[in-house]
């Protein structure tokens, strides 16, 4: 009998995926599925996605699931990690929601130490209103509400919000990883593994940023949009752990 290596995870639904071709986000959710069983945690774990790509998320992942409304996430998931601290409670938030209309709330649930998993999703536009700048969009790119491609004079820069939350005293773990390769996606993995595992040792707020292709806001293939993480996107937003409490230096 041959030796079954690769099955569907439990806690991910049979529905069919809704976004784009080439879209990270199935990737993500899949690896949040694997982590999920490998943990035993399915029972006792909710989701908070707000508004956004993967507003959907709950026909998917086959959790308790808790709506936010956009940006307020962190304060959803705050209010049921107090309320039911064994619980293991993630978000899911694209950059517009997390580090736009949310920043505050993601600035003081790290600062406060919530005992919180952060999935951090960051293709750089507002991917499901139509592909506007967002608040991590790179100097040059083109946007709907950018034509002409970003410029720091006239609209800032990009905002890297993994190095903000890492100075946070009550964050503990922060990694910016992405799924634009089999090498990529299994380090993805155990960057979020890490991250729940955090939560259940009950040590601080965790956050994983994975950078994410958005072929059709980007007007790219998927290939190409792969690409372009790895030869643009990286260079303003590098791939590796940030901070760590769990590491000592010698």
């Amino acid at each position: 009998m041959a030796k079954q290596i690769f099955k569907r995870p439990e806690a991910l639904t049979e529905h069919i995926f809704h976004y784009c071709p080439g879209c990270g986000h199935s990737i993500i959710h899949r690896l949040i599925a694997e982590v999920i069983d490998e943990l035993g945690i399915r029972e006792k774990t909710v989701g908070v996605p707000p508004a956004g790509c993967a507003v959907l998320a709950y026909n998917y992942l086959d959790v308790d699931m808790g709506e936010a409304p956009h940006g307020r996430a962190m304060a959803v998931a705050t209010g049921i990690k107090r309320a039911r601290p064994h619980l293991v409670v993630f978000t899911y938030q694209g950059d517009g929601d997390i580090a736009a209309i949310g920043t505050a709330e993601s600035v003081h649930a790290a600062n406060r130490g919530e005992r919180l998993t952060a999935i951090f999703v960051n293709n750089g536009v507002y991917g499901m209103t139509g592909g506007q700048m967002a608040p991590t969009t790179l100097v040059g790119q083109t946007t709907t509400t950018t034509p002409g491609g970003r410029l720091p004079l006239r609209d800032g820069f990009p905002l890297d919000l993994s190095q903000m939350l890492a100075v946070a005293a009550g964050s503990v773990y922060i990694e910016r990883t992405s799924v634009t390769s089999p090498k990529h996606v299994l380090k993805t993995k155990k960057a979020i593994k890490k991250a729940f595992q955090m939560q259940m040792d009950d040590l601080g707020f965790a956050l994983v940023e994975i950078l994410s292709q958005c072929p059709t806001n980007w007007k790219l293939s998927p290939i190409e949009a792969c690409r372009r993480v790895e030869d643009e996107v990286m260079k303003s937003y590098p791939l590796g752990v940030i901070k760590d409490t769990t590491q000592t230096s010698n």
